[in-house]
Parts: C-alpha cells; structure tokens; sequence
C-alpha cells in the first residue's frame, strides 16, 4: 500500500490546481453534444478518463524532461518541484507516464473503433505527440515560444472538438468557435506561468514566449492577450454563437485589473508565482459564464 507521504508527493505532481484546463473544453464539447441529442455518459467518462492522464502525463513529462535538461534547477521555481525535493525519483516518473500514456491511448484507440471514426486518429496522434513533445527532445516546442500556441490548440479547439465528435459522430462548426477564447485562456495560463522563471528559462536556453519578448514585451503580450480573450467572447455573444449569459465575462474584469496591477508593481518577476490564482480564477469564472451561455 502506498504510504500518505508518497500519494501527497503524486497529487503534487499531477497539479490539480491546473485541471479545470481539461474539464472546462471536455465539459464544452459535452454541453454542444447533449443540444445535439446525444448524451452518451459512459463515452463521455471514457473521453474524460483519457484527457485526464494526458493532462497528468503532459506535467509529468515536463517535470522529467526539464529535470534532466536543467531548466528546473538552482533558482526555478517551475514544475511540481517532486525531484528536487526528493519526493519521485525520475525512474518512478518514468514508469508513470509509460501507464498513463499506454491506458490514454488505449482508450483513444477503443473510441475509435467502437465508433468506426477512423478520422480520429490523426486528432488523437497530435494530442499525443504535443504532449510528449513540448519539453522531450528532439523537438521541445515549449523551448521554442511555441507551447502557448500548441497548448492552446490541443486544451481548446481539440478537446472541444473531439469531445463533440466522439459523442455525436459528427462535425460541426459551433464547437470551433466556442473554443477559441476556451484556448485562449489555457494559452493565457501557461503564458503567466512562464513570467516567473523568465531569468532562470533565459540562463539554460529555454527561449519561452516571456523570455522572446522581454520583461516589458511580456507584459504588453498579457494584457494583449486577455483582451482577445474579452474580444473573442464578445464577438460569440454578437455572433449569437453564445447567448447574452456570456456578457457575465464582465464581471471578471475587476480580476483582471487587479492582476494587471500586481504585475506592473513587482519589480522582481519569480514573486508573480504567489498571484497564479488570479489567472486560474479568471479561466474559471469566463469558463463557467460560456458554459452559462450554452446551457441558458
């Protein structure tokens, strides 16, 4: 049985703090479905269970990757922290994500052929790869300012879109458009997450959206990019792809002014990591007015 210590360690690891970038597009793409006429709860529990082990794996594979490449040590304060403090040894991490890995697509695989969505694949082979990809060489697309664009994608347009065509077994153009500023906020988390390790990513080569820009480009890209966020719901609600409920997004901007002003105020960027739960609670409250909006 494993002991307390060990299963706080792996809850550290996992970050559950960050799963509402998976719950909020899977629960999306299953809102879309269910207007369709199509509940399907059990293929909905298969689609969640694998999304969740890819999310696991996906901030395993960084703590691992990133561990060994050195981006992690001396003064980082990214990833988990796990190795460092001697809690997961890298083997242990490694025999994780080979589980985690192994059972997620097992279940992509199933869906595929109990549905006959052959198609699929090719959607399930880019979540896949951009998972194991973004810190693992060759490749290593974070290191290259790409891991906003590509997280975006995979925890926005993907998993909204494939959530809705593994239910309903077909193609829509809602589910992509709902999805957008959906994969705008996730980007927008990962992109705050860099501003700490700025110095630290720059030292070891780990050329991160943040570190291209510079300490004042980065923080001209995080009001830009929120206020596409604002500007993409807005659009949706003109659009009538979400009702008026969406305009409640508005309420979330004393939030972000405030986060605004933290930012411009700390002079020294690794203390930003104490105000992470602005952004993860601006993701949450414009996740829930969009789901709002489809549901009222």
């Amino acid at each position: 049985m494993m002991r307390p210590a060990k299963i706080s360690a792996w809850v550290q690891a996992s970050r559950p703090a960050f799963f509402i970038a998976t719950l909020i597009p899977l629960s999306v793409g299953y809102i879309l479905a269910i207007q369709h006429g199509i509940w399907q709860p059990f293929r909905f529990f298969c689609i969640l269970t694998a999304a969740m082990m890819i999310h696991v794996a996906t901030n395993l594979a960084n703590d691992y990757y990133d561990h060994i490449q050195g981006a992690d040590a001396g003064e980082s304060i990214g990833g988990s922290r796990v190795i460092q403090e001697g809690k997961i040894s890298l083997k242990e991490l490694k025999r994780a994500l080979i589980l985690l890995y192994t059972i997620s697509f097992s279940i992509g695989l199933y869906l595929i052929i109990s549905l006959q969505l052959w198609e699929m694949i090719a959607l399930i082979v880019f979540a896949f790869l951009s998972s194991i990809f973004y810190v693992a060489p060759p490749i290593r697309y974070g290191y290259h300012g790409l891991g906003e664009l590509f997280v975006g994608i995979n925890m926005g347009p993907v998993m909204v879109i494939g959530t809705f065509w593994a239910i309903t077994g077909q193609l829509a153009w809602k589910p992509l458009y709902v999805s957008i500023p959906i994969g705008l906020m996730v980007a927008a988390i990962l992109y705050y997450q860099s501003l700490p390790d700025m110095q630290t990513d720059r030292a070891v080569g780990k050329k991160t959206l943040a570190v291209r820009l510079g300490k004042r480009g980065a923080f001209i890209g995080l009001i830009t990019l929120w206020c596409l966020i604002y500007a993409s719901i807005t659009c949706l609600v003109f659009a009538r792809q979400l009702s008026i409920f969406a305009l409640l997004f508005l309420t979330t901007l004393p939030i972000f002014f405030k986060l605004i002003i933290l930012v411009k105020q700390t002079h020294n960027w690794v203390d930003l990591d104490r105000y992470g739960k602005y952004i993860r609670i601006l993701y949450f409250l414009n996740g829930l007015a969009i789901i709002g909006a489809l549901v009222a």
